[in-house]
C-alpha cells in the first residue's frame, strides 16, 4: 500500500515537473512568444500567427459563402470536406506570410467549442496533429470568448467591461472579468440573430435582386434597408413583457413571414418571386432586431451598473461577433450608451466575423496567464454547445429593470 502510494506520488510530481517544463517553454522570453491559432467553427477557415504586443505577423481565410449561397444555407457535411480541403493550405500559408517556422512557435491554439461539431472536428483533429508532430503546448479556444478578447488585441481596455456578442450561430450579454472568467446575462432562447437576418433574406429570395447576388442575407437585409421604410411595417419588438437579457428571434421571423405571405398574395405572385416592397420589409426588420438588440443590452447596462459589476470610470461595452459589422444596429447601441454614459467599442469589420487572428490573440492571453495551456499529447474533445461563463440569467430576471424610454432615432 505505501509502495503504490510512493509510486503514484513519484509519478504525480514528475508529471508535474514536465506540464511546467512546458510552460517554461511556452512562456519563453517576453519577446518572442508566438501563437498559431487556427479557426473552423462554422464556414470560413482561418489561421493566423500572432505575437503578444498583438502584431498580425500574417493571416489566412478560405471562406465558404460562395457555396452556401448556392445551396441556400449551410450544410454540415459540406462544411467540413471544405475544411478538410483547405486547412493544411490556410496554415501553411499564414505561417509563410508571417515569416515564422513552426519551430518558433510558443503554442497552437485551436476552436474546440462552441460551433458545428463537423466543422469543429477538422480543426481540432488537424491542430492535434501539428502539435504532436511539432512538440508545441496546445491550447483550446472557446470561440466566444475570443470574440469578446478581440478588441483587446487592439486597444487596451481594461477588465470588466460588458461585451455582447451578436452572430449567425449566437447571440450573448457577458460581463468580462478576466481571459476565462465571465458572467452570462443573457442569451438566445431560440435563434441568433444573424441566424434570422440569414432565413428573412432567403425567404424574400434575395439573392435574386441585382444589387445582392453575391452578399450573405445579413448584408442584403442592410443593404437593402438604406433604401426602404422602415414605418410601413411595424413588426413587434420581441419580448416586451420579459425583464431579462435574454433574446428571442423566432417570434419575430414569424412575423415577418406572415407580412410577405399576405403582400405576395396582395401582389399576385408566386413565392419565390421578389416583392415590390422588399427595401420596406428589409427596413423594417432591420430597424426590429437592432431595437431588440438594443433594449437586452440597456437593461444589461442598468443591471451591470446596480451591482457594480462595471467600473464607475469610464464603463465599457464590446459589441463583437458577425452581426456586429452591421452599421445600423452599431448605431441603435451607440443611442443606448451615450443615454447611459457607456464608452462603446466595436472591432474592425474584418475582426468581427470569423478569423484566425481572435483565436491566435485569445491564445496569447492564455499564455499570459498560463491558462489552459496543455501538453502536445493532451486528448481534448469539441463542444458544439457550450456555456460561456457562470450563468446569471436568473438573477437579471429577478431583477425586473423596466427601462426608461429611450427613442431610437437613426
Amino acid at each position: 500500500m505505501y509502495a503504490m502510494f510512493s509510486l503514484k506520488t513519484k509519478n504525480i510530481h514528475s508529471l508535474l515537473q514536465y506540464q511546467h517544463s512546458w510552460r517554461c517553454l511556452a512562456l519563453g522570453n517576453s519577446g518572442s512568444r508566438l501563437v498559431l491559432g487556427i479557426e473552423s467553427s462554422c464556414d470560413d477557415t482561418g489561421a493566423a500567427v500572432v505575437d503578444e504586443t498583438g502584431a498580425v505577423l500574417g493571416e489566412a481565410l478560405h471562406t465558404q459563402k460562395e457555396v452556401h449561397l448556392r445551396t441556400g444555407g449551410i450544410i454540415p457535411t459540406v462544411a467540413q470536406q471544405l475544411h478538410r480541403e483547405h486547412i493544411e493550405h490556410v496554415v501553411k500559408e499564414a505561417l509563410q506570410r508571417s515569416g515564422v517556422d513552426p519551430s518558433q512557435l510558443s503554442a497552437v491554439a485551436t476552436t474546440v467549442k462552441p460551433g458545428l461539431g463537423l466543422s469543429l472536428g477538422v480543426g481540432l483533429e488537424f491542430s492535434q496533429r501539428f502539435v504532436r508532430q511539432n512538440n508545441k503546448p496546445f491550447i483550446p479556444i472557446h470561440h466566444m470568448e475570443a470574440h469578446a478578447l478581440t478588441v483587446r488585441m487592439l486597444q487596451p481596455v481594461s477588465f470588466p467591461f460588458l461585451v455582447l456578442l451578436i452572430s449567425g450561430g449566437h447571440s450573448l450579454l457577458a460581463v468580462a472579468r478576466g481571459v476565462d472568467d465571465f458572467l452570462l446575462l443573457g442569451h438566445s432562447l431560440d435563434e441568433a440573430p444573424g441566424d434570422s437576418l440569414d432565413k428573412v433574406a432567403r425567404r424574400l429570395s434575395l439573392i435574386k435582386h441585382p444589387k445582392c447576388s453575391t452578399l450573405s442575407g445579413g448584408q442584403a437585409i442592410e443593404l437593402l434597408a438604406k433604401d426602404g421604410d422602415r414605418m410601413r411595417f411595424p413588426f413587434t419588438t420581441p419580448m416586451g413583457q420579459n425583464y431579462d437579457c435574454c433574446f428571442s428571434f423566432a417570434g419575430l421571423r414569424n412575423q415577418i413571414n406572415m407580412t410577405i405571405v399576405k403582400k405576395e398574395a396582395e401582389e399576385g405572385i408566386e413565392r419565390g418571386t421578389l416583392l415590390s416592397c422588399v427595401s420596406d420589409i428589409a427596413a423594417a426588420t432591420q430597424h426590429t432586431v437592432a431595437c431588440h438588440l438594443a433594449k437586452r443590452t440597456h437593461r444589461a447596462i442598468l443591471f451591470c451598473k446596480a451591482n457594480g459589476l462595471l467600473p464607475s470610470l469610464c464603463p465599457t461595452l464590446v459589441v463583437s461577433g458577425g452581426v456586429a459589422s452591421n452599421q445600423y444596429i452599431r448605431k441603435s447601441l451607440s443611442i443606448i450608451t451615450e443615454a447611459t454614459g457607456v464608452f462603446l467599442l466595436c472591432p474592425p469589420a474584418k475582426y468581427c466575423t470569423d478569423n484566425g487572428v481572435m483565436i491566435a490573440w485569445n491564445g496569447v492571453e492564455r499564455l499570459r496567464e498560463g491558462r489552459g495551456i496543455l501538453l502536445p499529447h493532451a486528448d481534448i474533445g469539441y463542444e458544439p454547445k457550450a456555456q460561456l461563463g457562470v450563468d446569471l440569467t436568473a438573477e437579471v430576471k429577478a431583477a425586473a429593470i423596466r427601462l426608461p424610454s429611450v427613442k431610437m432615432k437613426i
